[in-house]
């Protein structure tokens, strides 16, 4: 299995992961049955609209508008967070 996502591919947050306040510390982590990251304002960024129904390319274009940088390297960045989220098991994939 290639963990890369497809343009068309809808990237959710499997069931017990969430993305949630982190009181102790401040900002916001991702957790996970027994696990944790903590999320840098990218990280929240790209989390906040991995929404079940938006495509990979969605996310891309709305963080290139939103943001107003370029769609490939946003591309390249959401696709390396993504990958490393879903080899973790923190995202999964519908196509």
């Amino acid at each position: 299995m290639t963990l890369a996502l497809a343009a068309d591919d809808r990237p959710y947050l499997p069931r017990g992961v969430r993305v949630v306040e982190d009181r102790v510390r401040g900002g916001k982590v991702l957790l996970a049955p027994e696990k944790a990251i903590a999320l840098d304002a990218i990280g929240v960024a790209i989390l906040s609209r991995v929404t079940g129904t938006a495509s990979l390319a969605e996310i891309v274009a709305d963080l290139a508008a939103t943001y107003d940088a370029p769609e490939a390297q946003i591309l390249e960045d959401v696709q390396r967070f993504m990958m490393g989220l879903r080899a973790r098991m923190f995202l999964g994939v519908r196509p």
